[in-house]
């Protein structure tokens, strides 16, 4: 009597299992790179849509003076968002894996109103991490990044006194 071999050996199945996780050590830390990178660009374009919409929002609603509040916060954002010069999410203050606040400097008779943004991955350590750089604008539109991620810019100097985006 001949015996009808149909489907596969427990060693063949085994193979391809074997196979398959080998491909997936290999692809996933690819995956989670090109992440971060995706989260870091966006980040960018993020801050260059913010350095715009406060440059806006000081020539048509701020009389001279810009959104937000005199510390780091959210509320610049939030000012941003309420006419419409940035989209609600970016108005909430997070996008794409990374936290926004801005900062604003009032006018006054002897120096013109500044502002600034900041921006810090949500997380910025192991598997998880959402980037690897924070990023700054100040008023003078030049994008600043670093590798410190566990804390936003503190002012507007610190923004400027930071080294220009390397791409």
């Amino acid at each position: 009597m001949k015996k009808n071999h149909n489907g596969f050996s427990l060693i063949e199945l085994l193979i391809v299992v074997v196979i398959i996780g080998i491909i997936a050590a290999i692809a996933i830390p690819n995956l989670l790179a090109s992440r971060r990178s995706a989260n870091e660009g966006s980040a960018v374009s993020a801050m260059r849509t913010l350095h715009g919409a406060q440059m806006t929002y000081g020539a048509t609603y701020g009389g001279g003076n810009y959104a937000g509040a005199t510390t780091m916060t959210v509320a610049a954002l939030t000012e941003l968002g309420t006419p419409g010069l940035v989209d609600s999410v970016l108005a909430s203050g997070n996008k794409s894996g990374y936290v926004f606040v801005g900062i604003r400097v009032d006018r006054t008779s002897t120096a013109p109103a500044q502002f600034g943004f900041s921006a810090i991955p949500t997380t910025d350590t192991g598997v998880t991490a959402t980037g690897t750089r924070r990023f700054g604008v100040a008023t003078d539109g030049v994008l600043k990044a670093d590798n410190t991620t566990g804390s936003q810019y503190t002012d507007i100097a610190a923004i400027s006194n930071a080294a220009a985006l390397q791409n």
